[in-house]
């Protein structure tokens, strides 16, 4: 057990840099859009927002897309800022806990790809193909 001796958990920090890493990683043609999207490491979501997706758990939700797709905006739309990414650490943390299956790394990639498909306005099928490869 030594081999855990010193360690500790990701901070905030950390996650944000395994999250922009991800964003790194994708294809050419999808970073510039990538890129006006903000990231944000929270511990968990916000009781109101719980309440919004009518979740009880917060340990149930490890990340969120808060904005408007790309395929939905609008010239006409006021600019009420940034598009954000939000990962919840806890959440996180605790699923690859729980999962014994993946690296960490590999669960923040999965879910920060997750989300910023919500940007790119691709349907929930298009996404369920994502977390079927994932699983």
């Amino acid at each position: 057990m030594s081999d855990w001796d010193g360690r500790t958990a990701p901070d905030a920090a950390e996650m944000e840099a395994m999250a922009r890493s991800a964003l790194d990683g994708l294809p050419p043609e999808f970073r510039e859009a990538a890129a006006q999207v903000a990231l944000q490491v929270a511990e968990f979501a916000p009781d109101d927002v719980l309440d919004e997706l009518q979740i009880d758990d917060p340990f149930e939700l490890t990340g969120l897309y808060d904005g408007i797709p790309l395929t939905e905006k609008s010239i006409s739309d006021q600019p009420g800022g940034s598009d954000i990414i939000w990962l919840f650490r806890r959440p996180i943390l605790d699923e690859w806990a729980s999962r014994e299956d993946v690296t960490l790394g590999d669960l923040v990639v999965h879910i920060v790809t997750h989300e910023m498909a919500h940007h790119f306005g691709w349907s929930d099928e298009d996404i369920s193909t994502i977390d079927r490869w994932w699983e």
